[in-house]
């Protein structure tokens, strides 16, 4: 028998690297949402992205993590888009 000093609960090197993925999207996009001028639209859509994190984070399937991913890369770039589109 083997002795570990790994947790049960310790992340696969793909769940570690999936986390850090998520996370710096989540990162990007609250850096993103800081730009938006009016302090309204900058508090809705913080607390937007906080929620949307927050409900989806016990997600353990895969294709739904991946999938989320591509929703939220998605969503950032539309936000950039428009930031930058209201900035010309």
């Amino acid at each position: 028998m083997t002795v570990t000093r790994l947790p049960a609960a310790a992340l696969s090197f793909k769940q570690f690297l999936q986390r850090q993925r998520v996370l710096g999207i989540y990162r990007n996009m609250l850096r993103t949402i800081r730009q938006v001028p009016n302090q309204e639209d900058r508090k809705y859509l913080r607390d937007w992205a906080r929620d949307e994190f927050q409900r989806n984070k016990s997600a353990t399937d895969q294709d739904t993590i991946r999938m989320m991913v591509t929703q939220a890369n998605n969503h950032l770039e539309e936000l950039q888009k428009s930031l930058a589109l209201a900035r010309s």
